[in-house]
């Protein structure tokens, strides 16, 4: 039996809404052998709104090579409905590298899934500005790399980190990388570096907001998982969760359940970025999940 991975490309949608997208869309597919296996669309208004579309399809049985089929849907529909798009291939998997500093929860999460199969990735390394978790990365076989920072060497770690990653990262997953990367560095991957933090930005910023979190009796907890911006966590976000919590829970078993949270948030939202399930427009996100 083929491995469905090998045979399945994905298509992502944005343009102006108007009838026929669909259709026209579909029937390109079919009159050059494509089977289509799932779709889902979106618009923010069918008057005049925009349109989202994922669709994934079977490959086995076209009649054009790859870059030629993409070609065709170029000039054959893409330009008709002037629509911003792009096309991937399961089997082709996704380069990703990690950023971490010294807490472990949201980074072994994401090896840890990894490993199982359930994240469709070649992971290539590991970034970290401290030499911590290196005998933990290197059991999962995977390179781990001390790149320390301060505040007067950081133009030259943030240089040496972009030649590591130079090729070989198409996502930088940042799990719990307590830096602040600069704009120069976001711009070399729009939209293609996820963060995880805690839920409760903008309040409780600074150090330990679980125990000011605490301290203030709050009664839900949880995480957010965005893509990166030169604006501080104001990126759009992927993907959030809570948890209720009372006053009975301490100030530990909240960082605990905080942490539960974060690693399950940040997972999500890697595995649907590596499947194609995101689309950004302007500074929000539409997800098929």
């Amino acid at each position: 039996m083929t491995d469905a991975r090998e045979t399945t490309a994905r298509l992502l949608i944005r343009c102006a809404d108007r009838p026929g997208i669909v259709a026209a869309v579909s029937n390109f597919l079919y009159n050059h052998g494509a089977n289509i296996n799932a779709l889902d669309q979106y618009s923010t208004d069918p008057e005049g709104g925009v349109f989202f579309m994922r669709l994934e399809f079977q490959t086995p049985h076209l009649d054009l090579s790859r870059p030629v089929l993409e070609r065709a849907f170029a000039d054959a529909v893409a330009k008709r409905y002037d629509m911003a798009w792009r096309m991937s291939y399961a089997a082709e998997e996704k380069a990703v590298a990690l950023l971490v500093s010294k807490y472990d929860h949201a980074l072994l999460e994401v090896l840890w899934r990894w490993l199982r199969g359930e994240l469709p990735a070649r992971v290539t390394m590991v970034i970290s500005n401290h030499a911590d978790l290196r005998e933990a990365v290197e059991r999962f076989g995977v390179p781990f790399h001390y790149v320390p920072v301060t505040r007067e060497t950081k133009p030259e770690a943030e240089a040496r980190m972009l030649d590591l990653l130079d090729g070989q990262a198409d996502l930088v997953v940042l799990a719990r990388y307590m830096q602040i990367l600069s704009e120069a560095f976001v711009g070399r991957y729009p939209n293609r570096i996820i963060n995880i933090h805690h839920s409760f930005l903008p309040a409780f910023v600074g150090a330990d907001p679980y125990r000011q979190a605490y301290e203030r009796g709050v009664k839900l907890i949880g995480a957010t998982a965005h893509y990166v911006t030169a604006d501080l966590d104001e990126g759009p976000i992927i993907d959030q969760d809570v948890r209720h919590v009372s006053h009975r829970h301490s100030v530990q078993t909240l960082k605990e359940l905080g942490q539960d949270i974060e690693r399950t948030v940040l997972a999500r939202a890697v595995r649907w970025h590596l499947e194609d399930r995101v689309i950004v427009h302007e500074n929000k996100t539409v997800v098929f999940a």
